[in-house]
């Protein structure tokens, strides 16, 4: 059985990753893309679809022993894991090299004190555990090819294949030190070169250090802030610049449920957010990347825009079912693909405008089509805003006149509209001030409860939605509006679970599933993040930063976090690590320090 979500380390190259347990087991790779067939899928299955665990020997009939240790070196994304057995010590050091070649995944044995007996287990199954590859020694290098793949296995230790398996067994003592080496390559090519592993380790040390130096926030959450900066460096795409919502799919929201969706595509949604993020703290040629990428995955067809797209722009990503896996933790179906990418959110276009805005306002490098698109997105909503859709949350029900997203249509006019007054863009300034007030008046007439003081999920609804809390932060309404307020304190009463974290909206409403799925799912880790930013700006700052700091402790050990916590279960649910986790962290951090009330 595959190790609980917070169980498990990111390593990762910026073009893939692969998520290491704490017994030592690599459960999860896709190779070459982080959307290409897992050759590692155990996560969502058995050791029969794939796994590479490395560690101390142990006797067949026992549990692998789990590391008593684990860490990143520094600020970087190489892993150290340490077990302490009765013979000694040993250390692993996992790292996928920031790529210029064929990927590799680099595992290095060291002996810390003691002699230990360690055992390597390499089992590759392509195609999602569902291809058994045809392993031979070429050359003195063990290989396994099927179909377009080949993975090429590499140490000076022996090995040996048994049930399909390729093993090696080696003691360590202090100092030895001894490198395995996966790398792939298309099964037609020549073989990739030879890996050199420590050479690799200290280049990949070098980039990481010198990537976190363009940091510029000092403030007192800066170990989150870092750690979380980094996680989304790992979860872009390095030839395109698009990000990935997170690195796998199907890890369910609700264990057990159905609630499984594939995040290895770059949502519009997420990617903006990661974005903002970005520029505030230091890193404009990720954000200069990302702008590329929208407007290569757009072009030309601004009017029929997607909420998300492959890793490259890719637009056809359609939804599959793997029924040879049973699932996490037997959450099945297993999807690959997602069928929401071509639903109606209307929020997306300000999410996006948004983005624009805060990469012309730092003085990112002026784009005139970046300028030309936004003056499209508008027109397009200028004809749509007021059309029912699926919203931010991807409901698979009836659509609705979602609250959160006319809001977002009223960002994407009024930053618009900030774009012509500065000069840099030619449009229908008076028609588009109208509009803007056309929204505002809409929202606050149909998606605001008088009675309650509260503004609703959607027009005419009385249930609730976390996306609420972004009317303050999007400048929609100010913080001391008794509006924002009372829907602030009604999110709290209604959305709040026993432990303070915040639900993304009711998943039922009387007999009716509000979001067309059966099952629940746990607290959303990003809207708990809002409600800390909300509090901030009404001026409740102590309650802000206690739900902050209880927020930090949801993280694993290594500062990672997945999707949702169930506060049931008391553990971490969804696909992990998550982006949309991530980026509202860093600003929960950037507004409390901004606060001055913490030392920033």
């Amino acid at each position: 059985m595959a190790g609980r979500i917070e169980d498990y380390a990111l390593i990762g190259d910026m073009q893939t990753a692969a998520l290491v347990c704490r017994d030592g087991t690599v459960d999860w790779l896709c190779l070459p893309r982080f959307d290409s067939h897992a050759i590692f899928a155990g996560l969502l299955g058995t050791e029969e679809h794939g796994f590479w665990r490395l560690g101390p020997a142990h006797a067949a009939d026992a549990e692998p022993p789990t590391a008593a240790r684990r860490t990143y070196r520094g600020d970087s994304l190489i892993l150290e894991s340490e077990w302490d057995t009765s013979r000694g010590t040993v250390r692993v050091t996992d790292f996928m090299p920031p790529r210029d070649g064929a990927p590799q995944l680099i595992r290095i044995v060291e002996g810390v004190s003691g002699r230990v007996p360690m055992r390597s287990a390499l089992r590759m199954r392509f195609s999602y555990g569902r291809v058994v590859p045809w392993v031979h020694k070429h050359e003195g290098r063990t290989v396994a090819v099927a179909g377009p793949d080949s993975v090429w296995f590499d140490t000076d230790c022996e090995t040996y294949g048994k049930s399909l398996t390729t093993y090696s067994d080696f003691t360590v003592a202090p100092g030895d030190r001894i490198a395995f080496t996966i790398s792939w390559e298309p099964s037609h090519k020549q073989p990739p070169p030879l890996p050199e592993p420590e050479q690799s380790l200290e280049a990949t040390e070098d980039f990481w250090r010198e990537w976190v130096e363009h940091c510029t926030y000092h403030g007192p959450y800066r170990e989150a802030v870092i750690r979380s900066l980094i996680t989304l460096k790992a979860l872009t795409y390095a030839p395109t610049g698009g990000i990935v919502a997170a690195p796998t799919t199907s890890l369910p929201e609700d264990i057990g449920g159905v609630r499984n969706w594939d995040y290895r595509y770059t949502w519009l949604r997420d990617a903006a957010i990661t974005l903002s993020s970005l520029l505030r703290t230091g890193y404009r040629e990720e954000a200069r990347a990302w702008r590329e990428w929208l407007l290569r995955a757009v072009a030309g067809d601004p009017e029929n825009l997607q909420i998300m797209y492959g890793i490259a722009g890719e637009r056809e990503l359609g939804e599959a079912e793997l029924d040879w896996l049973p699932g996490y933790e037997s959450s099945a179906p297993v999807r690959v693909g997602n069928g929401a990418a071509h639903q109606l959110q209307l929020d997306v276009y300000g999410e996006v405008t948004e983005a624009l805005h805060l990469a012309h306002m730092t003085g990112l490098s002026r784009n005139d089509y970046a300028s030309l698109l936004q003056l499209k997105l508008i027109r397009y909503l200028e004809q749509h805003w007021d059309e029912p859709d699926e919203g931010i949350w991807e409901v698979r029900g009836p659509r609705r006149h979602f609250v959160h997203s006319k809001v977002m249509a009223w960002v994407a006019v009024d930053r618009t509209i900030k774009l012509i007054e500065s000069g840099d863009a030619d449009g229908p300034l008076e028609k588009w001030r109208e509009l803007r007030d056309d929204i505002h008046r809409d929202v606050c007439e149909k998606g605001y409860d008088k009675e309650r003081n509260t503004f609703t999920q959607s027009y005419g609804s009385k249930e609730l939605d976390a996306s609420l809390l972004l009317i303050p932060q999007m400048g929609f309404l100010p913080p001391d509006d008794k509006r924002v307020i009372g829907t602030i304190e009604a999110i709290q009463r209604e959305l709040s679970t026993s432990d303070g974290f915040i639900l993304r909206y009711p998943t039922t409403s009387g007999d009716e599933n509000v979001d067309g799925l059966p099952g629940d799912e746990g607290a959303f880790l990003a809207c708990s993040f809002w409600m800390a930013d909300d509090l901030a700006m009404i001026g409740r700052v102590d309650e802000a930063r206690k739900l902050f700091e209880k927020l930090l402790a949801l993280r694993n050990d290594l500062g990672l976090l997945a999707e949702e916590w169930d506060p049931r279960l008391k553990r971490q649910v969804g696909n992990f690590p998550q982006a949309f986790s991530h980026v509202p962290l860093i600003d929960t951090a950037l507004r409390l320090t901004a606060s001055g009330a913490y030392g920033g």
